[in-house]
């Protein structure tokens, strides 16, 4: 066992590891609930232009973050988080959002949908350079077996060319990834509902001077898609699903929780089929049992060790009650405590042995 000494900071404590089935879970959750945003987002284009609809579905899920965080009595992150926060701001409250928008005003919502199913791979690989952990071969295999099923799906259903909105959507591809592996560390080290909670209460600001500038100049045409579309990206695919997407993807580890995302792509096919009447191919059923074969090796490969063999220790966050996996730095120290802390900790124990030992 080990406690900090500052009254303002969380105090873990060691516990077993986690079996990885509510993390699953969850992360599966918040899947689904990202499965749904290019349809959603396509409806909201019906009633909002493409950037006063990223403004106010950021600016609604910030609302709703803020209040919770308001109720909670949360502290403001240490100043040591607010980089890793920017990160999060930076590609999953505005880039992707934005990016994936303007690509759905020339794509459709399913093309959109596996040209994005690159983003487990580019999330997992920026993950590995972002903390260092090393996954083993299998899991490597695996997920790059699912990618090449979503590149060859993509390709097919495109034609081979690409337009603008393919590299919108690269682009989007890129930021995400950077988002998601920066808001997984986090979550290991802060609840995930309050991760995603700062991040949009820090890109309010923005949002609203956005606002002022987007909304005359974009005309507003209010339907019920419209209305729909807006509140489910805000609400479920902003603030839900990103809660519960960082939260399981702190317990069973970025590379697993982002193979999840293979499937997103084929849920996505079947909401833009029911939702929105788009055409699906033939090809889409053999696309989406190779990519749940890819999703199960994924997640019986293990989650792999660090530079050097570990995995992170397991604590519980005395304030919030909640189990999460706490990184170890290369220096023995952890991403919310310096090295030295750590081995002033391991000194003042092995006194207190000595000392124990010398009483006796």
């Amino acid at each position: 066992m080990r406690a900090k000494d500052s009254a303002t900071r969380s105090t873990p404590i060691a516990v077993a590891p986690p079996t990885g089935r509510t993390g699953t879970l969850l992360a599966g959750l918040g899947v689904v609930a990202f499965s749904l945003t290019f349809p959603s987002t396509v409806w909201g284009l019906e009633s909002f232009g493409p950037w006063s609809l990223v403004i106010l579905r950021s600016l609604l899920a910030a609302l709703i973050a803020g209040g919770m965080l308001l109720a909670g009595r949360v502290p403001i992150p240490h100043r040591r988080h607010w980089s890793g926060l920017a990160v999060v701001v930076g590609g999953v409250v505005i880039g992707f959002p934005l990016l994936t928008t303007l690509a759905l005003q020339t794509s459709t919502s399913s093309h959109s949908a596996v040209v994005v199913g690159l983003l487990p791979l580019t999330t997992a690989v920026l993950s590995s350079l972002r903390t260092g952990t090393r996954p083993p071969g299998t899991f490597w295999i695996a997920a790059l077996a699912g990618a090449a099923v979503v590149i060859a799906f993509t390709v097919q259903q495109s034609g081979g060319s690409l337009s603008a909105s393919d590299l919108y959507l690269f682009g989007a591809l890129l930021v995400c990834a950077a988002g998601y592996a920066e808001g997984g560390r986090l979550a290991g080290v802060m609840p995930g509902w309050q991760v995603i909670g700062w991040a949009l209460v820090l890109a309010a600001p923005l949002m609203v001077a956005g606002a002022a500038v987007a909304l005359p100049l974009e005309p507003v045409r209010l339907t019920a898609h419209g209305v729909i579309g807006l509140v489910w990206v805000a609400v479920g695919s902003t603030f839900v699903g990103l809660y519960v997407w960082y939260r399981g993807m702190a317990e069973i580890g970025v590379p697993r929780a982002s193979q999840l995302q293979l499937a997103q792509p084929l849920l996505t096919l079947v909401w833009s089929f029911l939702l929105l009447g788009e055409e699906v191919s033939a090809a889409a059923p053999v696309a989406a049992v190779a990519v749940l074969v890819c999703i199960a090796a994924t997640q019986r490969s293990g989650p792999g060790g660090g530079p050097s063999g570990g995995q992170g220790r397991p604590v519980i966050d005395l304030s919030t009650r909640t189990a999460t996996r706490e990184e170890v730095t290369p220096d023995g120290g952890t991403p919310g405590r310096p090295a030295a802390d750590a081995r002033q900790d391991r000194g003042t124990a092995r006194q207190g042995r000595r000392d124990r030992r010398s009483a006796r």
